[in-house]
């Protein structure tokens, strides 16, 4: 029961913290008059599938790979997270302007909205590869079936903030803040399984 939670957690914390900006990039999408909400839904489905095809194909590499070393890369998310403090530090925004989306080519085709959404996501397969490549096969279905949904709810929320914008605005205050130090914590945690954190040390030592 215990480990079927922290799966569950896991893929929570994985497809939250790296979708945080997604969320204002369908927003983009749904208040163009232009697109289908069919067009996006597909479109949203198929460019999440393909970062997590690209992810799980370079995870794959730990079955040749022992499984300590393959954990180290779980310092991606946590570079990935300390970028995005030293940006929010200067001043900057996380994450895209959804509105430079409205401008791209190919309206009304759901493949305008894949491509977007894996333009917006590079930095994902860099947090998925290490996190799949500590999993079994079925904790990969079972991460998959739980980003389905979560791309489900997702799709609802940005579809609820445009017809009501007042729910967006604890995510416009908070979300960029905290996906940071979510990051750097899931590196941490994938370090630890993989038992990478070891190796580290004893290079440390050497």
């Amino acid at each position: 029961m215990e480990s079927s939670l922290a799966l569950l957690g896991l893929a929570l914390v994985l497809f939250a913290s790296t979708n945080i900006d997604d969320v204002f990039v369908l927003v983009g999408f749904f208040a163009d008059p232009k697109l289908r909400v069919r067009d996006i839904v597909v479109g949203q489905y198929a460019g999440l599938a393909g970062l997590f095809g690209v992810s799980l194909a370079a995870s794959m590499l730990s079955l040749v790979i022992p499984r300590a070393d393959i954990g180290l890369l779980g310092i991606a998310p946590i570079l990935i997270g300390a970028k995005k403090l030293f940006e929010l530090r200067r001043g900057g925004r996380t994450g895209e302007n959804p509105k430079s989306y409205r401008d791209a080519g190919a309206y009304g085709r759901p493949a305008t909205v894949a491509i977007v959404t894996m333009a917006n996501g590079g930095d994902n397969i860099g947090i998925y590869t290490p996190s799949f490549a500590i999993c079994s096969s079925y904790e990969v279905a079972v991460i998959a079936l739980v980003f389905a949904a979560m791309t489900a709810l997702w799709c609802f929320i940005a579809h609820s903030m445009v017809n009501h914008p007042k729910l967006g605005v604890p995510i416009r205050r908070y979300g960029h803040r905290v996906a940071p130090i979510v990051l750097i914590g899931l590196g941490i945690l994938i370090l630890y399984q993989a038992g990478s954190l070891g190796l580290l040390l004893q290079h440390h030592g050497q």
